[in-house]
């Protein structure tokens, strides 16, 4: 007996058992389509947090002020203004691979335009600042430096500012006033979407630094050359922990804090934060397309279980074949087809399934989907696999039968 023929016994075999075959493909199809949609999920989820962190910038340390400690109370973070503008220039001219060391103020206020007006975050930025958030400008231009250093009245709008108070139209070249200053707009921020803490990072007005600090926002704590924060970003492929490291040590000297001295300031690393973010989104795939793969293993026991009926109802069958001069291993090859075929069969319909479940999730739920070849070659390759590792004890118990016993069995 030819393979080609071995195929066509077992497929007319399993025609003439048309449901109980379907039922028993039930659980590789729910096994199959729950894999799929659930890596589509995963992975959807994994992007999505990419991205959002993506916005933020890369590669970026992040210093903040410290706390100020008073009569044994330490007060909040960013209680003592620590940093200024040359802490900036500083890191950036002595560290090495630094990008950009971008200081800034940060407040909120009311822009005003004609009759429109629209509660937003204002920062005070130089011109390291869009090179440190990968931040693109969408029309108009930059800052220049005669903006910087002449504090020109000029501002950036985010995307959002701009829909509040222009609808669609470019607001480049329009006036707003901001506390009462009049702010001419010289260009517009390209979107970033919300970050990962669910915050609109285009609800945001840039402003010259000199010009916020000496018009809009005021100086912390009456000193002149105070910033909010500082963002560093490095080259791409920088030991980020050695540079965490030599920001501190380079703060540490200037601030002139002795050996056993707490920093008055604080360093956040995002590049940890990505990682552990990309991480958990990792783990949660896997998480999710091991829960779904339990219904593959309960689908593979549903097969061995109908398998191992099929060799007790065609006993005889089994007997003849042999007694006419069929091969054991004709017999094995038959039933391992049988089971094989039921599992990809399942499989393949599990795909179609799986690819629907994901859309449907897509556009009930607006939820991020993203099918990988890769997932679906894996999820037919595992239905194979179930169906060879349970077809095959029934298949063995069928091969291992003698024609005497096999005929004897009514």
């Amino acid at each position: 007996m030819n393979h080609l023929d071995t195929l066509r016994g077992a497929l007319r075999s399993l025609r003439a058992n048309r449901m109980r075959s379907a039922l028993t493909t039930l659980g590789i199809v729910i096994g199959i389509a729950a894999v799929i949609t659930m890596l589509a999920v995963g992975e959807g989820a994994r992007r999505q947090v990419a991205e959002q962190m993506k916005s933020l910038g890369t590669n970026l340390i992040l210093v903040l002020p410290g706390t100020v400690t008073s009569s044994g109370v330490r007060l909040g973070g960013a209680s003592r203004n620590s940093l200024t503008e040359a802490d900036a220039r500083a890191i950036r001219q002595e560290i090495p691979g630094v990008v950009a060391a971008a200081p800034a103020l940060r407040g909120s206020g009311q822009v005003v335009y004609g009759n429109l007006n629209w509660a937003t975050q204002l920062y005070g930025v130089d011109g390291d600042y869009l090179v440190s958030r990968d931040w693109v400008i969408a029309s108009g231009r930059k800052f220049d430096d005669n903006d910087l250093r002449g504090k020109a009245k000029v501002a950036l709008v985010g995307e959002t500012v701009a829909q509040m108070l222009f609808g669609g139209t470019d607001p480049t070249g329009q006036t707003i006033r901001v506390k009462g200053v009049p702010l001419t707009i010289v260009g517009l921020l390209e979107s970033k979407g919300q970050n990962v803490m669910g915050q609109d990072q285009d609800d945001i007005v840039l402003i010259p630094l000199g010009t916020a600090r000496g018009r809009i926002l005021g100086s912390a704590q009456g000193r002149p050359d105070s910033v909010g924060h500082i963002t560093v970003k490095m080259a791409d492929g920088s030991d980020m922990q050695a540079a965490e490291a030599q920001v501190q040590a380079l703060l540490r000297q200037k601030h002139r804090i002795q050996p056993g001295q707490d920093d008055d300031f604080n360093i956040r690393n995002l590049s940890e934060i990505v990682q552990a973010e990309q991480a958990s989104s990792g783990a949660l795939s896997a998480l999710l397309a091991a829960i779904a793969s339990v219904s593959l293993i309960v689908g593979g026991i549903g097969i061995m279980n109908i398998m191992l009926v099929s060799v007790t109802e065609r006993t005889r069958e089994i007997g003849i074949r042999l007694a006419v001069g069929a091969r054991r291993g004709d017999i094995l090859t038959q039933f391992m087809v049988e089971a094989v075929t039921l599992s990809v069969l399942g499989g393949l319909v599990g795909v179609g399934l799986g690819l629907g479940g994901g859309l449907l999730v897509q556009r009930l739920f607006d939820w991020p989907v993203v099918f990988q070849a890769r997932a679906v070659l894996l999820a037919v390759v595992s239905a194979s696999a179930v169906g060879i590792f349970f077809g095959w004890y029934p298949a063995r118990k069928a091969s291992r039968l003698t024609p005497v016993e096999a005929l004897r069995h009514d």
